[in-house]
């Protein structure tokens, strides 16, 4: 296996279009990075580059200790997974996985060794006689992978391959491309459209917007800690509410007002984002997850300055919790980050956004716990978790002062992968 290091690299269409912005990032030895981000974001482009698919038009891709931007793709030595699969239909699957070994004149006994090693892994050793129309769509994924698998390249290229698949299936697949680049130990870089997809399977997610690298984390860090509006929005399912809030200082404790109401940012939050102090007195951007927001009549323990009241718009009952959509007398925030989140998923959203924002009012996603009597145009009484509050700079959405020693321990575990 090998590493992909990405240096200063730009893509320009001859029609002038840009997809791709100073990318640099560094792939360990054996890790799984994930790229994800919304339609056009440069993630399927910055992938057919390494593959050598699309041409380079600035800067530098290495594979291993090896320059790569003039090499021919069939010796860059990686291997690549569509989303379409791009089976040969009259072929069974032994022969499918075979096919590049051959046109390599491998040895039959080496193409035999590696086809039945990579079908154990796959669980296709009672499939290889059959023909991919007679195969489930996951069978015929595993198929594709096992044609990579053999070759066994530097790197593993995936470029969206469950989107192919239902829901269900996908989940399953998940778990499978996981287990199998661990069991391998295989570099891998995996795109996907799918933020959800994105946090499950990656050691490190790189999250990009308009050809241009927002943050690369791992999973955890990227939802604790977001560096800017488009990834604090774009991470989370739900997303993370955002609202407007003015930041006040009362009592020697730093507030943040919602059209009045309080919540009191707790001490020891304030002192891990020393930046705050320079916004007392103006409005900034509160993020709120879902998860942090719960049906006080539940807590038990709602204090003063960490509940927050409103109307219940509708719920959605889960089985294990309530998902409460409760309208609260806030702003939302509304930037271009946000918009063209909201605008990859569903252009009505952003028209629902502008329309809150000129009447003041945000409609909060809360996790309530499924013993909720809240029930749709009843008031409700929310508890927050103040201690896991999120703050932006609304002019240049960036998140307001991190924890330093969280970002430390961050960076750590970003070099121990990169080690």
């Amino acid at each position: 296996m090998a590493t992909v290091s990405f240096t200063g690299v730009g893509k320009v269409y001859r029609d002038g279009t840009r997809a791709l912005s100073d990318f640099a990032l560094d792939v360990a030895d054996g890790e799984f990075m994930v790229f994800v981000g919304p339609s056009g974001c440069g993630k399927t482009t910055a992938l057919r580059m390494v593959a050598g698919l699309e041409d380079i038009t600035e800067g530098e891709i290495r594979i291993g200790d090896r320059v790569v931007n003039g090499l021919h793709p069939r010796h860059r030595d990686v291997a690549m997974v569509f989303q379409n699969y791009a089976l040969y239909p009259h072929m069974s699957v032994y022969r499918n996985i075979a096919f590049a070994l051959k046109v390599r004149k491998t040895p039959a006994e080496e193409v035999k060794r590696r086809v039945e090693e990579a079908a154990r892994i796959l669980g296709l050793t009672s499939e290889l006689k059959r023909k991919p129309a007679q195969l489930s769509g996951g069978q015929r994924q595993r198929v594709a992978m096992g044609r990579a698998i053999v070759r066994d390249p530097q790197v593993f290229l995936m470029d969206e391959p469950l989107s192919n698949l239902d829901a269900k299936l996908r989940v399953q697949m998940r778990a499978e491309i996981s287990r199998i680049q661990h069991e391998l130990g295989a570099t891998t870089i995996y795109v996907t459209h799918d933020q959800v997809e994105a946090m499950t399977m990656g050691d490190r997610v790189a999250v990009l917007r308009k050809g241009e690298l927002q943050q690369v984390s791992p999973p955890q860090t990227l939802y604790d800690r977001p560096s800017n509006l488009f990834v604090a929005s774009f991470i989370g399912s739900p997303e993370m509410n955002l609202v407007e809030a003015r930041l006040e200082r009362e009592g020697g404790s730093l507030v943040c007002r919602l059209a009045g109401q309080t919540l009191v940012v707790p001490d020891d939050l304030a002192r891990g984002r020393p930046g705050l102090e320079r916004y007392v007195g103006r409005t900034i951007g509160l993020g709120i997850r879902p998860e942090q927001l719960e049906d006080a009549a539940l807590a038990g323990d709602a204090r003063e300055g960490a509940t927050l009241r409103g109307k219940v718009v509708t719920t959605e009952l889960l089985g294990s919790e309530m998902l409460a959509h409760v309208e609260v007398a806030a702003a939302p925030v509304v930037t271009q980050e946000v918009r063209e989140v909201l605008e990859d998923v569903d252009r009505s959203r952003v028209v629902d956004l502008e329309s809150e924002a000129r009447a003041h009012r945000t409609v909060m996603i809360g996790r309530f716990g499924i013993g909720s009597q809240a029930r749709s145009g009843a008031e409700v009484q929310m508890r927050i978790d103040t201690s896991r509050l999120h703050f932006f700079d609304l002019d240049s959405e960036a998140a307001i002062a991190g924890d330093a020693v969280a970002e430390a321990g961050a960076e750590a575990a970003t070099a121990t992968l990169e080690g």
